[in-house]
């Protein structure tokens, strides 16, 4: 993104408590259970899901303000999120960013920081399950070295631009 104007990150909403250093609205939107529930209801999510005892979910208006200046916007999802953006609108692209083995996965979780044992332990089932599923995906990107999925990922949207 810091390479190319075109391309956005939309800020998610969730339901989980913000980590040190987070910052509401430029992280995520950090909301209640009830009112994450309440703009279900109200039909105001373009994807959600329930992720690790959590919601999250990408607004509508998130979307629309960026696609209506002819931006790309990059959403980062789960399975579940991905699943529901595709049912919404077909032609969304995706690509799943595989850590290169669930090794690599737990070191990186445990070197970020801030889950209870029990947390990292279910994310890291999680991760497997997840990682089963990348073959749904369009693109699969092996993070093994950040330059190189970088550049798969710049790679990825220059073709899709072609008309």
């Amino acid at each position: 993104m810091a390479d190319d104007d075109q391309v956005v990150h939309t800020v998610s909403v969730t339901t989980r408590k913000p980590r040190v250093n987070e910052i509401d609205g430029k992280h995520y939107w950090f909301t209640t259970p009830d009112e994450f529930k309440q703009w279900i209801a109200e039909d105001k999510f373009f994807e959600w899901a329930e992720v690790h005892g959590n919601y999250y979910g990408t607004l509508n208006e998130e979307i629309e303000k960026h696609t209506a200046s002819g931006q790309d916007v990059v959403l980062e999802l789960d399975v579940q999120g991905m699943r529901s953006a595709k049912a919404a609108r077909p032609e969304v692209m995706s690509m799943f960013i595989l850590p290169p083995s669930i090794e690599v996965l737990e070191a990186r979780l445990r070197s970020r920081g801030g889950l209870t044992e029990d947390e990292l332990q279910t994310r890291l089932h999680n991760a497997q399950t997840e990682m089963a599923a990348s073959t749904e995906y369009d693109y699969v990107i092996i993070n093994d070295s950040l330059d190189t999925a970088v550049s798969e990922c710049k790679n990825i949207l220059m073709k899709l631009r072609q008309p």
